[in-house]
């Protein structure tokens, strides 16, 4: 609603208008045999009435009453939705994408904490840290636990104290106890005898927006490595019950860097940032933890998925010279190469960041991850091998920068595929702020 006219009765005709035009598009979302409709923002449109809710209420909901489902992103204290009474089906948690709350100063005070925290342990003589695990699902034995103690050797403080704020719920239960205060005309879903609002989660593989004064001023990344998009997936996959629907941000929002789609059509002046810079290979990922969400069980099939991930790297590529100066810079942290694969048998798999170089690890069926290390002038290669032979290989053309004379905080994503077998590579550099902006296409997936 940050590009829509919502200001007047005649704004909101257009509205629905514009609703009614695509309720029986075949691609449009029906939601208990209604077109499910949401917005981003909307939270101050009154269209010409006393309130926003008093707005909405008469010149949107009950207009198309029996026809729509309406789940709004209205970015309000979930302590509020209640105000939203007999407007609202349910509530869109926009920001539950990312852990919008760790800014600079945030990551440096979790830093301090854990810090005093593995201080008193050392002190108390005690054998474990504070460190915050990154296990291995699906694995077990002591392969799993070399591999999840290999990853944690890697790790900086400043990853390890952020760790737990990776895929973390904790938003979603605010909203999902502000849901339970909304009370009203809401519409009931099929198989739902008390007209329970729905809630839709959100998710997303990235963010990072650089808009100077001149246009949408904004210019900001939030915190996205430590496998933030397969963790958040997993932690919504294991409390399924508690979430109706499942947003994936975005198709196509170039602006802010997390589309998953191609790269086409108009541009909001992002090029800089977007040129060259292809996400597609997430939509492998995404099809994989999509498919575990609607039915409760991780897909069985035979394919393998990779992502490489050195985190917190220096500037790589261009920007915008009208733009402003690059997100303020994160606390020093490690650059690493983080891995992920899932198997059904057990693979070798080598991986590298030179010509030379190799790590090789074989690893059992499930969902692993590890981390390398990289620096300037390394690039990725990996290579999945069975019975000695390799079976796919990936080599991008892409060199890690450690100097350039100018940055890009965008993911580079890179993939391939052989017979039952794929690679994912994802390259990125990372700061941390925070920023909203307009409304992209999407993808959701309700179970």
């Amino acid at each position: 609603m940050t590009s829509l006219g919502c200001a007047s009765p005649a704004d909101a005709q257009t509205l629905r208008d514009l609703v009614t035009s695509h309720a029986n598009h075949p691609n449009q979302l029906m939601y208990s045999g209604r077109a499910f409709v949401s917005t981003f923002a909307g939270a101050n449109c009154n269209f010409g009435q006393g309130s926003a809710a008093q707005g909405w209420k008469s010149q949107f909901t009950q207009p198309l009453s029996g026809k729509i489902y309406f789940v709004p992103s209205f970015f309000v204290d979930p302590a509020t939705l209640k105000d939203f009474a007999g407007v609202m089906d349910g509530d869109c948690n926009w920001n539950s994408g990312w852990p919008i709350q760790v800014t600079t100063e945030f990551a440096q005070n979790a830093v301090k904490e854990f810090s005093q925290a593995e201080q008193q342990n050392e002190g108390q003589g005690s054998n474990s840290n504070a460190n915050a695990r990154l296990t291995t699902a699906g694995a077990g034995g002591s392969l799993a636990a070399n591999i999840a103690s290999a990853v944690e050797a890697m790790l900086s403080k400043t990853q390890q104290a952020l760790a737990k704020f990776i895929g973390s719920t904790d938003t979603d239960d605010q909203h999902i106890s502000g849901l339970e205060t909304l009370q009203g005309n809401v519409n009931k879903r099929d198989g739902d005898a008390d007209g329970k609002p729905a809630y839709m989660a959100a998710v997303s593989p990235w963010f990072f927006t650089h808009y100077g004064p001149d246009s949408f001023n904004k210019n900001s990344v939030f915190l996205s490595d430590q496998h933030l998009y397969s963790k958040r997936w997993d932690s919504l996959i294991a409390q399924r019950d508690k979430f109706d629907i499942v947003q994936v941000l975005t198709w196509n929002d170039y602006g802010e860097s997390h589309y998953v789609g191609p790269i086409k059509g108009a541009q909001p002046n992002s090029q800089a940032w977007t040129d060259g810079m292809d996400h597609t290979a997430w939509l492998a990922l995404t099809k994989y933890y999509a498919a575990a969400f609607k039915t409760g069980s991780y897909p069985s099939s035979a394919r393998t998925l990779w992502s490489c991930s050195p985190a917190r790297t220096r500037r790589t590529r261009r920007y915008r010279r009208t733009a402003s100066p690059p997100p303020p810079p994160p606390p020093p942290a490690d650059e690493l190469c983080a891995v992920r694969g899932r198997l059904v048998g057990r693979r070798h798999v080598v991986l590298s960041v030179s010509a030379d170089g190799s790590n090789g690890k074989t690893f059992p069926a499930g969902v692993s991850k590890l981390a390398i290390s990289i620096s300037a002038g390394d690039m990725m290669r990996a290579v999945v091998q069975r019975e000695g032979k390799s079976v796919l290989e990936l080599k991008p053309e892409f060199t890690f920068q450690g100097s350039p004379k100018t940055y890009n905080y965008n993911a580079f994503v890179a993939g391939a595929t052989a017979d039952r077998f794929s690679i994912l590579f994802l390259f990125f550099s990372l700061s941390v702020s925070r920023s909203r902006r307009h409304v992209p296409e999407t993808a959701s997936f309700a179970h």
